[in-house]
Parts: C-alpha cells; structure tokens; sequence
C-alpha cells in the first residue's frame, strides 16, 4: 500500500491522538509553526484561511517546532494562550514537534519527500506550509516567506 497523509497519526496540544485518516476527503494545510519569529503575523492569515476554506472541507493545522533560533520556546498550552489571544487562532494546533533531524515526527519526514524544498528536503525555517490534496497524496510546498493571502489559488485547486 502507497503511503499517504492518511498513514500517520499526530499529537493535539491537548495531548490526544488525531489519527489523520479521520481527515480523509479534506484537503489540509500542515505548517511548522512559532511564536517569536518574524513570520509570527501569519497566524492571522492562516486563521482567515481556515474561516474561508474550512466550511469547504480545507483542515488547518499548526505544528509548533522549536528548531529555529528557539522562536517556540513555550509549552504547548502556552502557545495554544498565545496564539489565542494575539491572533484569534482557532484551528487546531498540535504539540511541540521536531520537523528535521532524527527525531522528526514521521509526517514531516514524509512530507519533505513528497515536497522537496528549491534547497533540498529540509525545512529551512518557521511557517513551511504544505498542502496536502483531499485524497492524501498529493502535496506541494510554500516557503515561509509565502503569505497565506498568496495561497488561495492553490487552496481552491485542492479542494
């Protein structure tokens, strides 16, 4: 069987397992997340993102990681604060990951191979979005310098 977004399963800052098979049939925008970086602001686009798109089947979900010059030094109930009261964030966010190295959570690891960066498989840095069609296979990556206004055209194709 062809591995797809379906295969894997994260964490919720809640600390419960969401199995991503439950997602199937939603098109779903995966990002590596962090609270003191300069791309921080795009908390606000990824929320009106996921108020537009959500109601036509578009999942939203935030992977805080901390491997970037420390901008995620929180807890996960911290950020989950955090992003709730400066950004009015309401979709879902997952617990503190790791998205290079040996301990990447395995959904980045697939991701990176389905998606490889202009530079090579690794995520360079804060607010790496990908997107993930509705059938769980495909998937097509957006540099962190890509705001999330910029992103409709390709929403609106996957969906």
């Amino acid at each position: 069987m062809r591995t797809n977004l379906y295969n894997f399963s994260a964490t919720t800052n809640k600390g419960e397992d969401l199995n991503l098979s439950s997602l199937e049939g939603k098109a779903v925008l995966i990002v590596n997340t962090a609270s003191k970086c300069g791309f921080t602001p795009q908390y606000e686009g990824l929320q009106k993102i996921h108020e537009i798109y959500g109601p036509q089947g578009l999942v939203v979900l935030g992977f805080p990681c901390d491997q970037f010059a420390h901008q995620e030094p929180g807890t996960d109930s911290d950020i989950e604060q955090f992003c709730s009261i400066n950004y009015g964030v309401t979709f879902q966010l997952m617990r503190k990951i790791d998205v290079n190295g040996k301990d990447a959570h395995p959904l980045f690891v697939w991701l990176k191979e389905q998606a490889p960066g202009t530079l090579g498989a690794a995520v360079k840095w804060n607010f790496t979005k990908f997107l993930v069609s509705k059938d769980g296979s495909e998937v097509k990556r957006f540099a962190p310098t890509v705001e999330p206004d910029k992103m409709h055209k390709d929403i609106e194709k996957f969906l």
